[in-house]
This record gives C-alpha cells, sequence and structure tokens, in this order.
C-alpha cells in the first residue's frame, strides 16, 4: 500500500496528522501521532472491494427511428385520418405534422411517445449502452507528497 503524505509503497501505520487519520509509511509518521499498525488482511479487503465496484455502468437512450416519418403517415391513412384531423386530436399544429410526416422535422420522444400512443405504432427505440468506469487505485491518485513536489 501506498503512504497518503508521500506515496511512497511500504508498510503503513495509521496516524494522527493535524487531527486526520491517515496511512503513513515509517517516515511520515513522525508528523503526527501514531494509532496502531495498518493490518494487511485489511488492505487486502480493500482492493478487493475497489475491485467489486468496477462494474459498467448501463445507460438507456431512447432513440427516435429513421423512418418515423413514413410509419406515422401510412398508419394515419390506414386509420382514414387528414393531417388536419390529426393534429387536432392530439393537440398539435397541422404544419408540424405535415413537417413530421415529410421528415423535415424529427419529433422529441415526448411528442413522439403521444403520436405513439394515440397510432399505436412504435417510432421509439430503446438502446442500451454500457460504460465501464475505472475507480483510480491508491497508488494513481495525487498524495500530500505530490502537492510539495509541484510547489519547489
Amino acid at each position: 500500500m501506498n503512504c497518503d503524505m508521500c506515496g511512497k509503497e511500504s508498510i503503513l501505520m495509521v496516524a494522527l496528522v493535524e487531527g486526520t487519520e491517515m496511512n503513513v509509511c515509517s517516515q511520515c509518521a513522525r508528523f503526527g501521532k501514531i494509532v496502531r499498525k495498518v493490518q494487511e488482511a485489511q488492505a487486502i479487503g480493500k482492493k478487493k472491494a475497489a475491485a467489486k465496484e468496477e462494474k459498467p455502468e448501463e445507460e438507456i437512450i431512447q432513440v427516435i427511428v429513421d423512418d418515423y416519418a413514413k410509419i406515422i403517415k401510412d398508419k394515419r391513412e390506414q386509420m382514414g385520418m387528414k393531417q388536419e384531423d390529426f393534429a387536432k386530436r392530439i393537440n398539435e399544429k397541422e404544419s408540424l405534422i405535415h413537417n413530421i410526416e415529410s421528415g423535415r422535422f424529427k419529433p422529441g420522444i415526448v411528442l413522439a411517445e403521444k403520436i405513439e400512443n394515440f397510432l399505436g405504432v412504435k417510432i421509439i427505440e430503446e438502446y442500451k449502452e454500457e460504460h465501464l468506469t475505472k475507480k483510480p487505485d491508491a497508488g494513481e491518485g495525487m498524495t500530500i507528497g505530490d502537492m510539495i513536489n509541484l510547489n519547489k
């Protein structure tokens, strides 16, 4: 394990430095009061816990299908409705419906859900993306010793 102050890898002790318990090496322990030695089992347990935390995060993204305009127009015509009637029924402007059906305007998720519910079609797809999050190891972070060296 690495010292919280200087970053040196060695046998560590828990010391009270400026009112804070820190895992420090024997050289840095002189800056505080030694409370106890860090047990190896405790250190190994922390590494295992950190390894378990590296689970991928799932993110669900909703997107409008590419052929949304054709799907909406075909279903509206199949129901025997004009653009004007359809617009009134879903409480939107006729010009908006015209632009959506001609492919000039891609509806947002809320409007697409409203259209899906009224027409009974599916124009929203869900994709799952997994993001791996890597937690920094104890030795990868910046220590107090690193900050002191930056000021030199």
